[in-house]
């Protein structure tokens, strides 16, 4: 893997600093996908914390939301909207593209990304009142991440004009996905004092939320013909709720 890649990631899902060299290299992004998702959940879990301890359990949830969308140029949030726009609708394959390439939002995204915002913020408060809180909200930013590294996998179809899907194509090896994903469990086994039950109820939330991330790309294959950035922000997001939300309905 390239030394440069951590940069090259960071360069582009988030707004960090990088050194000019690294901003237009593509072939890090994905590999290196889970580490920024680390540095991100960290920032979002510390926030989380803080605005629950200072004000309440929603701030600190409103909070973590919010600086993720800013750390992220909402990027991924903007990919939700165009892929529920080119997704929601019964319209054809190129037309779906199309409209997902257009610079405005339709209502289905709208829609998607307010609806989306709502669930994230309640499963967070509700996770923040309990011990679990700031766990599940790292292992969500992590599992993100794990999601859109997904599309990177050798044989993943790109859709069609899909300049980011095209460059980043085969970049991630199965072996380094799975050491990623035993990267991450041995983590939350950390994070969590070795609590079995809470790593257990964590590993579960993490499971579901690639597991949604997959049935998403699934979706995206058969309409659009692969992924595209648009879907990989999706999945991210996505991949994000469900780990929320089945974390706050373990509780």
């Amino acid at each position: 893997m390239r030394l440069s890649g951590p940069l090259e990631s960071a360069a582009l899902l988030t707004v960090l600093p990088v050194p000019a060299r690294a901003a237009g290299a593509t072939r890090g992004v994905l590999p290196w996908a889970p580490l920024v998702g680390l540095v991100l959940g960290g920032i979002a879990s510390g926030l989380a914390v803080l605005g629950d301890r200072w004000i309440s359990p929603l701030a600190g949830a409103v909070l973590a939301v919010a600086v993720l969308a800013a750390l992220t140029r909402g990027l991924h949030l903007d990919g939700l909207a165009d892929t529920a726009d080119g997704l929601g609708p019964l319209r054809g394959r190129q037309r779906a593209l199309q409209v997902m390439h257009q610079s405005d939002i339709g209502p289905f995204g709208v829609v998607t990304v307010v609806l989306t915002l709502l669930l994230q913020v309640a499963c967070l408060t509700a996770l923040l009142e309990t011990r679990e809180g700031w766990p599940a909200l790292w292992a969500a930013v992590v599992v993100a991440r794990l999601a859109m590294a997904r599309t990177g996998l050798p044989g993943v179809a790109t859709a069609e004009g899909s300049a980011l899907g095209t460059l980043v194509a085969g970049t991630v090896s199965v072996p380094w996905f799975v050491g990623w994903i035993v990267v991450v469990l041995g983590l939350l086994v950390a994070g969590t004092a070795a609590d079995l039950e809470l790593t257990a109820r964590l590993a579960i939330s993490a499971l579901a939320g690639l597991l949604t991330a997959e049935l998403l790309y699934r979706r995206a294959r058969r309409r659009l013909g692969g992924v595209t950035g648009d879907v990989m922000g999706a999945m991210g997001e996505t991949a994000t709720t469900a780990t929320l939300l089945v974390g706050a309905i373990a509780l």
